[in-house]
């Protein structure tokens, strides 16, 4: 079986790449020419070049492949120029599909998000099953990932044979750049996080999700959505067994939302101003007024889904990032 996954040199798509080739799949990846591949050095997959807003390059990338596996996206709670998430998020889903179409790929695997799931009004836990609409979607990613994932349906809806899991917050190794969840596990460890506001994630490992799309792509219904998560943790909880496992005190004060909101107005001018980014965001402020926990029963019935303890994934992740020197402090490094 042939494989091309896209966004493979990101923190999802190498966990997915390394999952297929230990189970003996060919995998091709799709990359950019500039692109960052250290989480590619050691695997031993055929590299595509191209761009999702290139047409051509994604009919070269499609070719010959019985599976595709979408997992690149532009992952950011801010950006300068929103324009760029939805060409990347939204108008190279639609291309990377009509492509897999176009070469009779016999099943796609489109990565959504947790994000696009809805959150019941009572504070409960959302289900593939939970209304949402655009309207709900807070910031330029959700959104983007909403219209993302809408076009996935219509394409399943018109005959495509794709299935779509919406992974929570993933956790563990190799997240490079690090992404928003991996940057909380790195400034708790660090000592960055000093308070902390009233909210919660579904922490869930990344290899589980990389296992969980493989998972998708074999017992998968067409057109449905599969939640692959984990645990459901107050942040609260998430940053104790952080600093724990690093040696570090936890943060013991606890935020209102309305007092970081205005700091979060403040941390984005400066970053427009700056041509520098943010880590605390309007967006990211607005979300964690409701706890963001989901159910992954859907995928544990239907795929024989299934997820480790989140403070694994935590281990694993700070493991990581000590061998590769994210947890130095600046006196260290110099």
């Amino acid at each position: 079986m042939r494989a091309l996954v896209t966004g493979a040199s990101g923190f999802v798509g190498a966990a997915l790449a390394r999952t297929l080739l230990a189970a003996g799949w060919q995998v091709r990846v799709l990359v950019r020419a500039g692109s960052d591949r250290r989480n590619l050095r050691t695997l031993a997959v055929h590299s595509a070049v191209g761009d999702l807003t290139d047409a051509a390059s994604l009919e070269r990338a499609v070719e010959g492949c019985d599976a595709v596996f979408h997992a690149a996206a532009d992952y950011r709670l801010w950006v300068p120029d929103p324009q760029t998430m939805y060409r990347a998020n939204v108008d190279g889903t639609r291309n990377l599909l009509e492509a897999a179409a176009r070469a009779g790929v016999k099943r796609i695997v489109y990565t959504s998000s947790v994000a696009c799931i809805g959150l019941p009004a009572d504070g409960g836990v959302g289900t593939e099953d939970t209304p949402v609409s655009l309207s709900s979607m807070v910031g330029h990613y959700k959104r983007s990932k909403f219209l993302a994932e809408q076009a996935a349906l219509e394409a399943a809806a018109r005959g495509v044979p794709v299935v779509i899991v919406n992974p929570a917050a993933p956790v563990g190794p190799r997240d490079l750049k690090p992404t928003p969840t991996g940057q909380i596990v790195l400034d708790a460890a660090l000592g960055r996080t000093p308070a902390y506001v009233d909210t919660g994630l579904n922490i869930v490992h990344v290899d589980d999700v990389a296992a969980g799309h493989v998972l998708a792509f074999h017992y998968g219904r067409i057109g449905e959505r599969y939640i692959l998560g984990g645990e459901n943790l107050p942040l609260r909880d998430i940053l104790i067994e952080i600093t724990r496992l690093a040696g570090r005190s936890p943060p013991r004060v606890k935020l209102p939302h309305g007092l970081v909101l205005p700091i979060a107005y403040l941390a984005e001018g400066f970053a427009r101003l700056s041509g520098r980014s943010t880590r605390v965001t309007v967006d990211s402020v607005r979300m964690a007024r409701k706890r963001m926990y989901f159910s992954s029963e859907k995928a544990m019935r239907e795929l024989g889904y299934g997820y480790r303890p989140a403070h694994l994934a935590f281990a694993d992740a700070l493991e990581w990032f000590r061998a590769e020197g994210y947890l130095r402090t600046p006196a260290q490094n110099g």
